[in-house]
C-alpha cells in the first residue's frame, strides 16, 4: 500500500498552506486536505487485497442504531433459530448468538482509529512524500486493525460450523486432506462436494440455479506451492485397483494431472485462480501462522475427520497442520456495516488534529472509522485441514 500525492501547483501550495504562522489560514488548509484525502482512504482500504474485504459493506448514517432483518437473509425454510456470529469490540472474542429468523438483528458497531503527526517544517518545504508516507500509515493502522477483525470473526465462525444434513460427513464443515501434508485434486473435490451438501435450496432440495458452493480459497504461500507441484507431481490418491491413497496403491501406480492443466501451471506459476475458484494468498495463513493459530484457539478440543470417514477423528495442531478456507461469495452472509460520514459522505472521517500548539511545531490528522462485522449463515464457509 502507497499513497503518493501529485506535485502539482495547486497541491504544493495547499501544502505550503499548512504550515503558514496564521493559524486560521494553516489549519483551513489542514482541513482542507484532510476533506480530500479521506474518501480517497477509505476507497483504498475497501480495494486492498485483505481478508476483509470478504465482507459486503452495507452503509448507514452516523446517527442511526443498524440493524438487520434476519427473515429476508435466510430462506422460507430454514430452522425458526439460527446462529448468528458477532464482535462488539474490535478484536475482540466473536460469540454467536440464536436468534428466532423473524427478528432484527441489531449490530454492535466499533470505532477503528489512528492519529499520526509529522513535523510542521515538511510542509513548508512541500514535502510530498513525507505527507503521502503520513497518510499511508493512517490506512495501514486501519487496515490491521480491519484485518484482525475479520480473521478472529472468520475463522471462528468456521470452527464451530456444523452441518447435519450431509450423509458423507460428520457434522463439521472442516475435514482433513486425503493425504497427509498434501493438498491435492482429491480434496478440492470433495470441498466442491460438501458445499453442494451443505448449501441446498429454500425447499430442502436442489437449487435452481447451481452456482451455490465455493467461490473463493483462503490459502498460505505453502498451499499455492503444493497446487503448483501439481505440474511434475502425481495427484491420485487411489491405485489403479482402486484401493485407498492411504495404502501402497497409489504409490505404485502414479497418476500426473492432464497434460493441459499440467501446462496452466507452468505457464502460471504466480496463480490468482484454479479450477474457477479465487486464490487467495496470505502469509498469515499456514503452519503456526496468525490466521492458523486464531483458527487454533477457536478450535479448542474440537476433532475433524477424513472426509467421509468416522474412525479418523483428531484435534487440530496449529504447529504441524494448517486450514484452508473455502468461501462462498454468491450468498449475503458476511456483512460488514460501515458508518458514512455526514459531512464527506465517506466512511472515512479524517479530521484535522488540533491538539499541537505553536511550539510544538506539528502537524497531525486523526482518521476514524466506526463499522461492525457479523457472520449471518456460516454456511458459506468450509475448510480442510492439511
Amino acid at each position: 500500500m502507497k499513497i503518493t500525492l501529485k506535485r502539482t501547483p495547486e497541491q504544493v501550495e495547499l501544502v505550503k498552506a499548512m504550515a503558514s504562522r496564521n493559524r486560521t489560514v494553516a489549519h483551513e488548509a489542514q482541513v482542507a486536505l484532510a476533506d480530500f484525502i479521506g474518501p480517497v482512504l477509505a476507497e483504498v482500504l475497501n480495494n486492498a487485497p485483505t481478508i476483509s474485504t470478504l465482507f459486503q459493506s452495507l452503509q448507514f448514517d452516523a446517527d442511526d442504531n443498524p440493524s438487520i432483518p434476519l427473515d429476508l437473509y435466510y430462506d422460507i425454510s430454514d430452522e425458526d433459530y439460527v446462529k448468528v456470529w458477532s464482535q462488539s469490540h474490535a478484536g475482540g472474542l466473536p460469540s454467536n448468538q440464536v436468534l428466532p429468523t423473524a427478528s432484527e438483528l441489531k449490530l454492535a458497531t466499533y470505532t477503528l482509529d489512528s492519529a499520526v503527526d509529522f513535523d510542521r517544517r515538511y510542509a513548508a518545504k512541500s514535502r510530498m512524500d513525507v505527507i503521502g508516507k503520513t497518510f499511508t500509515r493512517v490506512a495501514q493502522e486501519i487496515l490491521l486493525k480491519q484485518q484482525k477483525t475479520s480473521a478472529s470473526l472468520v475463522m471462528t465462525s468456521l470452527a464451530n460450523a456444523t452441518i447435519n444434513t450431509s450423509p458423507l460427513f460428520d457434522d463439521r464443515q472442516v475435514f482433513r486432506s486425503a493425504l497427509a501434508g498434501s493438498f491435492l485434486l482429491d480434496d478440492l473435490n470433495n470441498l466442491m462436494t460438501l458445499a453442494k451438501r451443505v448449501n441446498t435450496s429454500w425447499i430442502g432440495g436442489t437449487p435452481t440455479t447451481r452456482t451455490r458452493g465455493i467461490t473463493d480459497l483462503i490459502v498460505s504461500p505453502e498451499i499455492i506451492a503444493s497446487i503448483r507441484a501439481m505440474a511434475y507431481n502425481p495427484v491420485n490418491t487411489r491405485g489403479g485397483n482402486g484401493f485407498d491413497g492411504a495404502g501402497t496403491a497409489a504409490t505404485a501406480n502414479p497418476l500426473a494431472a492432464p497434460e493441459s492443466l499440467r501446462e496452466e501451471l507452468f505457464r502460471n506459476a504466480g496463480l490468482d485462480s484454479f479450477m474457477g475458484l479465487n486464490l487467495l494468498e496470505f502469509n498469515e495463513m499456514g503452519k503456526g501462522q496468525k490466521f492458523n493459530t486464531i483458527f487454533d484457539t477457536a478450535a479448542g478440543s474440537k476433532t475433524f475427520k477424513n472426509f467421509g470417514k468416522t474412525n479418523s477423528a483428531a484435534q487440530f495442531a496449529g504447529a504441524t497442520e494448517e486450514i484452508v478456507v473455502g468461501v462462498d461469495r454468491t450468498r449475503d452472509s458476511l456483512i460488514r456495516v460501515v458508518s458514512v460520514d455526514p459531512d464527506s459522505n465517506s466512511e472515512m472521517n479524517l479530521i484535522a488534529d488540533d491538539q499541537y500548539s505553536v511550539r510544538q511545531n506539528k502537524i497531525g490528522y486523526y482518521g476514524q472509522i466506526e463499522e461492525g462485522r457479523v457472520v449471518l449463515d456460516n454456511r458459506v464457509l468450509l475448510g480442510v485441514i492439511v
